[in-house]
Protein backbone atom coordinates (compact mmCIF):
# COMPACT_ATOMS: atom_id res chain seq x y z
CA UNK A 1 0.00 0.00 0.00
CA UNK A 2 1.22 3.57 -0.90
CA UNK A 3 0.34 7.24 0.26
CA UNK A 4 0.65 10.12 -2.04
CA UNK A 5 -0.29 13.56 -1.30
CA UNK A 6 -1.80 15.98 -3.45
CA UNK A 7 -1.65 19.73 -3.95
CA UNK A 8 -4.83 20.48 -2.05
CA UNK A 9 -3.68 18.48 0.70
CA UNK A 10 -5.81 15.41 0.61
CA UNK A 11 -3.90 12.06 0.92
CA UNK A 12 -5.05 9.31 -1.27
CA UNK A 13 -3.95 6.00 -0.42
CA UNK A 14 -3.15 3.00 -3.68
CA UNK A 15 -3.64 -0.17 -2.93
CA UNK A 16 -2.06 -2.99 -4.99
CA UNK A 17 -5.40 -4.85 -4.99
CA UNK A 18 -4.78 -6.86 -8.41
CA UNK A 19 -1.43 -8.46 -7.28
CA UNK A 20 -2.99 -8.97 -3.70
CA UNK A 21 -5.84 -10.69 -5.04
CA UNK A 22 -3.49 -13.46 -6.42
CA UNK A 23 -1.31 -14.18 -3.21
CA UNK A 24 -2.48 -17.69 -1.41
CA UNK A 25 -0.46 -19.33 1.49
CA UNK A 26 1.32 -22.57 0.62
CA UNK A 27 0.31 -25.39 2.24
CA UNK A 28 2.16 -26.55 5.42
CA UNK A 29 0.04 -30.08 5.97
CA UNK A 30 0.03 -31.29 2.68
CA UNK A 31 3.70 -30.72 0.67
CA UNK A 32 5.40 -33.02 -1.34
CA UNK A 33 8.14 -30.32 -2.29
CA UNK A 34 6.87 -26.68 -0.96
CA UNK A 35 3.29 -26.67 -0.68
CA UNK A 36 2.32 -24.48 -3.66
CA UNK A 37 0.58 -27.18 -5.03
CA UNK A 38 -1.48 -27.88 -1.41
CA UNK A 39 -2.13 -24.03 -0.99
CA UNK A 40 -3.75 -23.73 -4.50
CA UNK A 41 -6.29 -26.81 -3.43
CA UNK A 42 -6.90 -24.77 -0.17
CA UNK A 43 -7.48 -21.65 -2.21
CA UNK A 44 -9.50 -23.02 -4.95
CA UNK A 45 -11.38 -25.71 -3.36
CA UNK A 46 -9.94 -28.78 -5.25
CA UNK A 47 -7.79 -31.32 -3.79
CA UNK A 48 -4.26 -30.84 -3.79
CA UNK A 49 -3.64 -34.40 -5.82
CA UNK A 50 -5.90 -32.77 -9.29
CA UNK A 51 -3.26 -29.16 -8.90
CA UNK A 52 -0.61 -31.24 -8.60
CA UNK A 53 -1.95 -33.44 -11.76
CA UNK A 54 -2.54 -30.22 -13.88
CA UNK A 55 0.94 -28.91 -13.31
CA UNK A 56 2.67 -32.77 -14.90
CA UNK A 57 -0.02 -32.56 -17.88
CA UNK A 58 1.30 -28.88 -17.88
CA UNK A 59 4.81 -29.66 -18.03
CA UNK A 60 4.46 -32.13 -21.25
CA UNK A 61 2.92 -29.13 -22.92
CA UNK A 62 6.08 -27.10 -24.16
CA UNK A 63 7.37 -26.77 -20.22
CA UNK A 64 3.71 -24.89 -19.49
CA UNK A 65 3.70 -25.88 -16.42
CA UNK A 66 7.04 -25.55 -15.02
CA UNK A 67 6.59 -21.95 -15.75
CA UNK A 68 3.49 -21.78 -13.94
CA UNK A 69 4.89 -23.31 -10.94
CA UNK A 70 7.57 -20.93 -10.52
CA UNK A 71 4.93 -18.34 -11.16
CA UNK A 72 2.95 -19.47 -8.63
CA UNK A 73 5.71 -20.01 -6.21
CA UNK A 74 6.97 -16.25 -6.39
CA UNK A 75 3.03 -15.31 -5.37
CA UNK A 76 3.22 -17.39 -2.76
CA UNK A 77 3.02 -16.38 0.81
CA UNK A 78 4.62 -18.37 3.93
CA UNK A 79 2.15 -20.94 5.99
CA UNK A 80 0.01 -18.96 8.51
CA UNK A 81 0.20 -15.85 6.69
CA UNK A 82 -2.56 -13.36 7.83
CA UNK A 83 -2.35 -11.84 4.25
CA UNK A 84 -3.31 -14.90 2.49
CA UNK A 85 -6.97 -15.20 1.81
CA UNK A 86 -9.55 -17.36 3.33
CA UNK A 87 -9.38 -21.11 2.19
CA UNK A 88 -12.40 -22.39 0.56
CA UNK A 89 -13.64 -26.31 1.40
CA UNK A 90 -13.06 -28.79 -0.75
CA UNK A 91 -16.29 -29.72 -2.76
CA UNK A 92 -16.95 -32.31 -5.46
CA UNK A 93 -18.54 -29.67 -8.37
CA UNK A 94 -15.15 -27.49 -7.97
CA UNK A 95 -12.87 -30.18 -8.74
CA UNK A 96 -14.87 -31.70 -11.65
CA UNK A 97 -14.68 -28.06 -13.02
CA UNK A 98 -10.97 -27.45 -12.27
CA UNK A 99 -10.42 -30.91 -14.24
CA UNK A 100 -12.23 -29.74 -16.97
CA UNK A 101 -10.49 -26.14 -17.08
CA UNK A 102 -7.33 -27.92 -17.21
CA UNK A 103 -8.15 -30.66 -19.81
CA UNK A 104 -8.96 -27.76 -21.92
CA UNK A 105 -6.55 -25.72 -21.42
CA UNK A 106 -4.31 -29.44 -22.96
CA UNK A 107 -5.77 -29.18 -25.64
CA UNK A 108 -5.65 -25.72 -26.46
CA UNK A 109 -1.79 -26.15 -26.20
CA UNK A 110 -1.91 -29.31 -28.13
CA UNK A 111 -3.41 -27.61 -30.92
CA UNK A 112 -1.40 -24.57 -31.11
CA UNK A 113 1.89 -26.62 -31.04
CA UNK A 114 2.99 -26.94 -27.28
CA UNK A 115 2.95 -31.09 -27.42
CA UNK A 116 5.37 -33.32 -27.47
CA UNK A 117 3.86 -35.62 -29.27
CA UNK A 118 0.79 -38.08 -28.85
CA UNK A 119 3.12 -40.90 -27.95
CA UNK A 120 3.41 -40.23 -24.56
CA UNK A 121 0.83 -37.39 -24.11
CA UNK A 122 -2.47 -39.00 -24.69
CA UNK A 123 -1.57 -42.08 -22.44
CA UNK A 124 -0.86 -39.64 -19.89
CA UNK A 125 -3.41 -37.73 -20.20
CA UNK A 126 -5.33 -40.92 -19.84
CA UNK A 127 -4.02 -42.17 -16.67
CA UNK A 128 -4.14 -38.87 -15.07
CA UNK A 129 -7.66 -38.75 -15.88
CA UNK A 130 -7.70 -42.28 -13.91
CA UNK A 131 -5.64 -40.80 -11.14
CA UNK A 132 -8.06 -37.90 -10.51
CA UNK A 133 -11.30 -39.95 -10.71
CA UNK A 134 -9.84 -42.40 -8.13
CA UNK A 135 -8.69 -39.82 -6.03
CA UNK A 136 -12.22 -38.30 -5.77
CA UNK A 137 -13.32 -41.50 -5.45
CA UNK A 138 -11.45 -42.15 -2.28
CA UNK A 139 -12.21 -39.32 -0.55
CA UNK A 140 -15.82 -39.51 -0.92
CA UNK A 141 -15.76 -43.23 0.42
CA UNK A 142 -13.62 -41.29 3.60
CA UNK A 143 -16.71 -39.20 3.50
CA UNK A 144 -19.25 -41.92 3.82
CA UNK A 145 -17.11 -44.34 6.24
CA UNK A 146 -17.53 -41.03 8.63
CA UNK A 147 -21.22 -40.70 8.28
CA UNK A 148 -21.54 -44.63 8.31
CA UNK A 149 -19.70 -43.92 12.13
CA UNK A 150 -22.24 -41.50 12.93
CA UNK A 151 -25.29 -43.75 12.52
CA UNK A 152 -26.29 -42.13 8.40
CA UNK A 153 -24.95 -45.21 6.75
CA UNK A 154 -23.40 -44.97 3.11
CA UNK A 155 -21.78 -47.04 0.70
CA UNK A 156 -17.70 -46.12 -0.91
CA UNK A 157 -17.79 -44.82 -4.17
CA UNK A 158 -16.74 -48.31 -5.77
CA UNK A 159 -18.14 -46.94 -9.19
CA UNK A 160 -15.46 -44.24 -9.44
CA UNK A 161 -12.77 -46.27 -8.21
CA UNK A 162 -13.43 -48.95 -10.89
CA UNK A 163 -13.62 -46.42 -13.58
CA UNK A 164 -10.56 -44.19 -12.20
CA UNK A 165 -8.65 -48.01 -12.30
CA UNK A 166 -9.69 -48.73 -16.19
CA UNK A 167 -8.46 -45.39 -17.22
CA UNK A 168 -5.25 -45.76 -15.42
CA UNK A 169 -5.24 -49.17 -16.84
CA UNK A 170 -6.24 -48.38 -20.47
CA UNK A 171 -3.67 -45.51 -20.44
CA UNK A 172 -0.47 -47.51 -19.03
CA UNK A 173 -1.77 -50.46 -22.07
CA UNK A 174 -1.95 -47.83 -24.90
CA UNK A 175 1.65 -46.55 -23.07
CA UNK A 176 3.19 -50.16 -23.43
CA UNK A 177 1.72 -51.32 -26.78
CA UNK A 178 2.64 -47.95 -28.53
CA UNK A 179 6.01 -48.19 -27.81
CA UNK A 180 6.56 -52.36 -28.16
CA UNK A 181 4.16 -51.99 -31.52
CA UNK A 182 2.27 -55.33 -30.37
CA UNK A 183 0.40 -56.77 -27.41
CA UNK A 184 2.63 -59.61 -26.91
CA UNK A 185 4.88 -57.98 -24.23
CA UNK A 186 2.03 -55.98 -22.77
CA UNK A 187 0.58 -59.41 -21.95
CA UNK A 188 3.29 -60.82 -20.71
CA UNK A 189 3.96 -58.09 -18.34
CA UNK A 190 0.51 -58.04 -17.11
CA UNK A 191 0.65 -61.97 -16.52
CA UNK A 192 4.00 -61.53 -14.37
CA UNK A 193 2.19 -58.60 -12.03
CA UNK A 194 -0.93 -61.00 -11.67
CA UNK A 195 1.14 -64.15 -10.54
CA UNK A 196 3.12 -61.44 -8.42
CA UNK A 197 0.30 -59.37 -6.74
CA UNK A 198 -1.23 -63.13 -6.42
CA UNK A 199 1.91 -64.91 -4.69
CA UNK A 200 1.69 -61.75 -2.42
CA UNK A 201 -1.55 -61.93 -1.35
CA UNK A 202 -1.83 -65.16 -0.65
CA UNK A 203 1.59 -64.64 1.61
CA UNK A 204 0.71 -61.45 3.60
CA UNK A 205 -3.34 -61.08 2.97
CA UNK A 206 -4.01 -62.98 6.57
CA UNK A 207 -1.05 -60.84 8.12
CA UNK A 208 -2.58 -57.38 6.15
CA UNK A 209 -6.20 -58.85 7.66
CA UNK A 210 -5.20 -58.95 11.26
CA UNK A 211 -3.71 -56.09 11.32
CA UNK A 212 -6.69 -53.96 9.86
CA UNK A 213 -9.23 -55.62 12.64
CA UNK A 214 -7.17 -54.87 15.33
CA UNK A 215 -6.63 -51.23 13.99
CA UNK A 216 -9.98 -51.09 13.85
CA UNK A 217 -10.93 -52.47 17.39
CA UNK A 218 -8.45 -50.21 18.52
CA UNK A 219 -9.68 -47.22 17.29
CA UNK A 220 -13.42 -48.21 17.97
CA UNK A 221 -12.57 -48.76 21.51
CA UNK A 222 -10.66 -45.50 21.47
CA UNK A 223 -13.51 -43.42 20.11
CA UNK A 224 -15.91 -45.06 23.05
CA UNK A 225 -13.90 -44.44 25.65
CA UNK A 226 -13.69 -40.80 24.41
CA UNK A 227 -17.55 -40.82 24.23
CA UNK A 228 -17.46 -42.27 28.30
CA UNK A 229 -15.15 -39.59 28.83
CA UNK A 230 -17.17 -36.80 27.29
CA UNK A 231 -20.50 -38.22 29.22
CA UNK A 232 -18.70 -38.01 32.64
CA UNK A 233 -17.16 -35.12 32.50
CA UNK A 234 -20.67 -33.09 31.19
CA UNK A 235 -22.69 -35.27 33.94
CA UNK A 236 -19.92 -33.56 36.38
CA UNK A 237 -20.59 -30.38 35.35
CA UNK A 238 -24.39 -30.39 35.08
CA UNK A 239 -26.08 -32.62 36.45
CA UNK A 240 -23.69 -33.64 39.67
CA UNK A 241 -23.50 -29.59 40.22
CA UNK A 242 -27.33 -29.36 40.26
CA UNK A 243 -28.01 -31.87 42.80
CA UNK A 244 -25.84 -30.63 45.14
CA UNK A 245 -27.36 -26.91 44.80
CA UNK A 246 -30.90 -28.90 45.37
CA UNK A 247 -29.80 -30.67 48.61
CA UNK A 248 -28.70 -27.06 49.65
CA UNK A 249 -31.90 -25.80 48.97
CA UNK A 250 -33.80 -28.32 50.77
CA UNK A 251 -35.46 -26.26 52.91
CA UNK A 252 -37.19 -24.28 49.54
CA UNK A 253 -39.67 -26.76 47.48
CA UNK A 254 -39.67 -23.92 44.65
CA UNK A 255 -36.00 -23.41 44.36
CA UNK A 256 -35.54 -27.44 44.13
CA UNK A 257 -38.05 -27.51 41.55
CA UNK A 258 -36.64 -24.46 39.31
CA UNK A 259 -33.42 -25.97 39.49
CA UNK A 260 -34.61 -29.40 38.16
CA UNK A 261 -36.63 -27.66 36.01
CA UNK A 262 -33.17 -25.93 34.35
CA UNK A 263 -31.30 -29.33 34.29
CA UNK A 264 -33.58 -30.93 32.30
CA UNK A 265 -34.55 -28.12 30.07
CA UNK A 266 -30.43 -28.58 29.93
CA UNK A 267 -29.93 -32.04 29.65
CA UNK A 268 -32.61 -33.17 27.17
CA UNK A 269 -30.90 -29.99 25.05
CA UNK A 270 -27.49 -31.76 25.52
CA UNK A 271 -28.72 -35.56 24.65
CA UNK A 272 -30.97 -34.78 22.14
CA UNK A 273 -29.01 -31.95 19.75
CA UNK A 274 -31.81 -29.26 20.52
CA UNK A 275 -31.85 -25.57 18.86
CA UNK A 276 -31.25 -24.42 22.39
CA UNK A 277 -27.61 -24.58 21.53
CA UNK A 278 -27.42 -21.96 18.77
CA UNK A 279 -27.77 -18.86 20.94
CA UNK A 280 -28.68 -17.05 17.72
CA UNK A 281 -32.32 -18.67 17.14
CA UNK A 282 -35.61 -18.20 18.62
CA UNK A 283 -35.91 -21.30 20.59
CA UNK A 284 -32.53 -20.74 22.30
CA UNK A 285 -33.38 -16.91 23.25
CA UNK A 286 -37.08 -18.08 25.25
CA UNK A 287 -35.32 -20.62 26.84
CA UNK A 288 -32.80 -18.49 27.61
CA UNK A 289 -35.56 -16.22 28.86
CA UNK A 290 -37.13 -19.06 31.03
CA UNK A 291 -34.04 -19.60 32.79
CA UNK A 292 -33.76 -16.27 34.04
CA UNK A 293 -37.43 -15.79 35.27
CA UNK A 294 -37.10 -18.69 36.61
CA UNK A 295 -33.84 -17.77 38.90
CA UNK A 296 -34.86 -14.73 39.32
CA UNK A 297 -38.76 -14.94 40.55
CA UNK A 298 -38.61 -18.58 41.86
CA UNK A 299 -41.69 -19.08 39.54
CA UNK A 300 -42.21 -22.29 37.21
CA UNK A 301 -41.91 -20.92 33.39
CA UNK A 302 -43.32 -24.21 31.19
CA UNK A 303 -41.80 -22.99 27.74
CA UNK A 304 -43.64 -24.55 24.85
CA UNK A 305 -41.67 -23.69 21.06
CA UNK A 306 -43.33 -25.29 17.46
CA UNK A 307 -40.87 -24.32 15.25
CA UNK A 308 -37.92 -22.38 15.19
CA UNK A 309 -36.49 -20.05 13.41
CA UNK A 310 -33.33 -16.88 13.20
CA UNK A 311 -33.31 -14.11 15.52
CA UNK A 312 -33.99 -10.80 13.95
CA UNK A 313 -35.54 -7.21 14.87
CA UNK A 314 -39.38 -8.72 14.77
CA UNK A 315 -38.19 -12.40 16.74
CA UNK A 316 -36.29 -10.17 19.14
CA UNK A 317 -39.07 -7.83 19.94
CA UNK A 318 -41.50 -10.97 20.72
CA UNK A 319 -39.25 -12.90 22.94
CA UNK A 320 -38.45 -8.90 25.04
CA UNK A 321 -41.71 -8.58 24.79
CA UNK A 322 -42.98 -12.21 25.99
CA UNK A 323 -40.18 -12.03 29.03
CA UNK A 324 -42.29 -8.71 30.35
CA UNK A 325 -45.55 -10.46 30.24
CA UNK A 326 -43.89 -13.60 31.73
CA UNK A 327 -42.11 -11.35 34.53
CA UNK A 328 -45.13 -9.12 35.37
CA UNK A 329 -47.08 -12.50 35.61
CA UNK A 330 -44.11 -14.18 38.00
CA UNK A 331 -44.11 -10.95 40.33
CA UNK A 332 -48.19 -10.22 40.55
CA UNK A 333 -50.21 -12.83 39.81
CA UNK A 334 -49.58 -14.40 42.72
CA UNK A 335 -49.32 -18.08 41.22
CA UNK A 336 -46.00 -20.03 40.89
CA UNK A 337 -46.35 -21.43 37.60
CA UNK A 338 -46.33 -19.08 33.62
CA UNK A 339 -47.00 -20.90 30.59
CA UNK A 340 -45.34 -19.41 27.56
CA UNK A 341 -46.25 -20.54 23.83
CA UNK A 342 -44.49 -19.54 20.51
CA UNK A 343 -45.27 -20.66 17.25
CA UNK A 344 -43.03 -20.16 14.03
CA UNK A 345 -44.93 -20.12 11.15
CA UNK A 346 -43.66 -19.12 7.59
CA UNK A 347 -44.96 -15.43 7.36
CA UNK A 348 -45.90 -15.50 11.02
CA UNK A 349 -45.30 -15.85 14.55
CA UNK A 350 -47.71 -16.10 17.41
CA UNK A 351 -47.17 -16.01 21.02
CA UNK A 352 -49.16 -16.54 24.09
CA UNK A 353 -48.61 -16.15 27.88
CA UNK A 354 -50.30 -17.08 30.59
CA UNK A 355 -51.28 -17.62 33.90
CA UNK A 356 -54.02 -18.85 36.14
CA UNK A 357 -53.40 -15.84 39.12
CA UNK A 358 -54.90 -12.94 40.97
CA UNK A 359 -55.88 -11.65 37.17
CA UNK A 360 -56.66 -7.26 36.69
CA UNK A 361 -58.84 -5.39 34.44
CA UNK A 362 -56.94 -4.14 31.34
CA UNK A 363 -59.17 -1.27 30.74
CA UNK A 364 -59.25 0.15 34.44
CA UNK A 365 -56.00 3.04 34.42
CA UNK A 366 -54.09 1.28 31.29
CA UNK A 367 -52.13 4.51 31.17
CA UNK A 368 -50.06 3.45 34.45
CA UNK A 369 -49.40 0.06 33.59
CA UNK A 370 -46.31 1.32 31.59
CA UNK A 371 -44.33 -2.16 31.38
CA UNK A 372 -47.84 -3.57 29.05
CA UNK A 373 -48.59 0.13 26.87
CA UNK A 374 -44.62 0.65 26.33
CA UNK A 375 -43.06 -2.73 26.80
CA UNK A 376 -45.68 -5.18 25.12
CA UNK A 377 -48.14 -3.12 23.20
CA UNK A 378 -45.57 -0.43 22.02
CA UNK A 379 -42.56 -2.77 21.46
CA UNK A 380 -44.82 -5.52 19.22
CA UNK A 381 -46.81 -2.31 17.23
CA UNK A 382 -43.23 -0.76 16.18
CA UNK A 383 -42.65 -3.74 14.27
CA UNK A 384 -46.12 -4.51 12.27
CA UNK A 385 -47.77 -6.46 15.19
CA UNK A 386 -50.49 -6.72 17.09
CA UNK A 387 -51.03 -7.51 21.03
CA UNK A 388 -54.41 -8.95 22.46
CA UNK A 389 -54.72 -9.21 26.51
CA UNK A 390 -57.72 -11.29 28.01
CA UNK A 391 -57.86 -11.11 31.75
CA UNK A 392 -60.09 -10.33 34.82
CA UNK A 393 -59.91 -10.35 38.27
CA UNK A 394 -59.67 -14.24 39.53
CA UNK A 395 -59.32 -15.47 36.36
CA UNK A 396 -55.87 -15.28 35.33
CA UNK A 397 -54.38 -13.74 32.22
CA UNK A 398 -53.46 -14.65 28.80
CA UNK A 399 -51.11 -12.09 26.79
CA UNK A 400 -51.29 -13.14 23.26
CA UNK A 401 -49.06 -11.84 20.87
CA UNK A 402 -48.91 -11.85 16.63
CA UNK A 403 -45.87 -10.84 14.61
CA UNK A 404 -45.55 -11.07 10.59
CA UNK A 405 -41.88 -12.53 9.63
Amino acid sequence: MATTKTRDGWVHQITDRPLSSLRFARSQTDALISGVAGGLGELWGVDAVLVRIAFVLLAYCGAVGVIAYIVAWSLSLDPGDRRAPKARDPVMQQSIAFGLIVLGSVVVLRAIGLWLGDQFGIPLLIASAGAAVVNMGTRSGKRLRFARMSGKGGRPALGSLFIGGLLVVGGVSWFLTKTNGSFTGLVSVLLAVAVTTGGLAVVFGPWVFRMANQLTDERRNRIRSEERADLAAHLHDSVLQTLALIQRNAGSPRKMASLARRQERELRSWLYGHPSSDAARLDAAVHQMADSIEEAHDVTVETVIVGDCELDERTRAVVAACREAATNAAIHSGTNEVSVYIECERHLITAFVRDRGNGFDPSANANGRRGIVDSIKGRIERNGGTVMITSAHGEGCEVQLTMPR
